[in-house]
């Protein structure tokens, strides 16, 4: 079967996808944080509480700051590695709070992803000993592995967090009746990690999505991989009057602000999506600003505009 090559990315000036005094504040905070605790897995694990203690201290910017440039550079080799057993602890630092607070099967969840190699990537620093991992994206067949005790107390939290009547009926079917045609998109990161690396990144998945169809050696596994829509469980920081924003062009201040640039396009390009409450505690790093959860579900056939618009986003910033 064909695998992708591994490919090395040069860390740029990074500099957030959204403009607004917020984000910026937090994409100055993340630079240093992630060159300081995110080059091996026991320093990831314990960088949470420092960080949090950082945001707290970031200074409200003002609207006249918004020009300001960001120069945080950091000088790293990333490289992209089918995932192994010895990725383990750095993939499961990163899903630690994917179900916001819920205790469930993390560790059976972290080994379906690693024991999926044909399809998915774990990104890296080149030649670094301790194996740091920045980076997991796959995507999971819920029907194929719907026997499984993290895969059975991962549907029955999005059930349990969807209230939305006209939503919880097309989420009990993509779960159940058209789960064997349903991908689980997993896409975690480290803070800022650089918007360079998604492009290729979502390329690589969704072509060895494609290659799976063909090359697998079963029919049975080349159907697991012919899907007709992707689940995404994702966050962002919702503005407390994000409903009114919608509608008002006076206030500068963004209704959603996204972590992760590629939400903001499959956001816009889901059939259908609901919003719901994060239990974890978090630092509120904006009065105006909550961190909230999103469930997204995308049709297959839309992965094609998605991945264009992702490069024209990266291309533009």
């Amino acid at each position: 079967m064909p695998r992708k090559p591994a490919r090395h990315h040069r860390l740029l000036p990074v500099r957030p996808l959204t403009f607004s005094p917020f984000a910026r504040s937090v994409a100055r905070v993340a630079t240093p944080y992630l060159v300081k605790h995110h080059m091996h897995d026991a320093m990831q694990q314990s960088a949470g509480d420092e960080f949090k203690e950082k945001l707290k201290n970031v200074d409200r910017q003002s609207e006249s700051s918004e020009d300001e440039e960001f120069d945080g550079v950091v000088q790293a080799d990333f490289a992209f590695f089918d995932p192994k057993p010895d990725d383990f602890h750095g993939v499961k630092t990163l899903l630690q709070s994917y179900l916001d607070n819920k205790q469930w099967d993390l560790n059976g969840f972290v080994d379906l992803i690693l024991g999926q190699a044909t399809v998915g990537t774990v990104v890296k620093l080149e030649d670094d000993e301790d194996n740091g991992v920045f980076s997991i994206i796959t995507a999971l067949n819920l029907g194929r592995y719907k026997d499984h005790k993290c895969i059975t107390e991962l549907k029955e939290f999005l059930l349990n967090i969807c209230h939305e009547k006209d939503k919880i009926g097309n989420l009990r079917s993509l779960l159940g009746d058209e789960a064997q045609k349903v991908g689980l998109l997993v896409s975690q990161c480290v803070v800022n990690l650089p918007p360079e690396l998604l492009p290729p990144l979502y390329d690589a998945l969704f072509d060895e999505i494609s290659w799976a169809t063909e090359d697998e050696p079963t029919e049975e596994l080349r159907n697991c991989f012919r899907f007709k829509f992707y689940v995404v469980v994702s966050k962002f920081y919702k503005h407390k009057n994000a409903n009114q924003k919608r509608s008002s062009s006076t206030d500068k201040d963004e209704a959603f602000v996204y972590i992760k640039p590629e939400d903001e396009i499959l956001h816009k390009l889901s059939m259908w999506s609901f919003l719901f409450p994060l239990q974890t505690q978090q630092v509120a790093t904006h009065e105006n600003y909550q961190l909230t959860g999103i469930v997204m579900a995308v049709k297959a056939e839309d992965i094609s505009s998605f991945r264009q618009q992702l490069h024209a986003l990266i291309n533009e910033s």
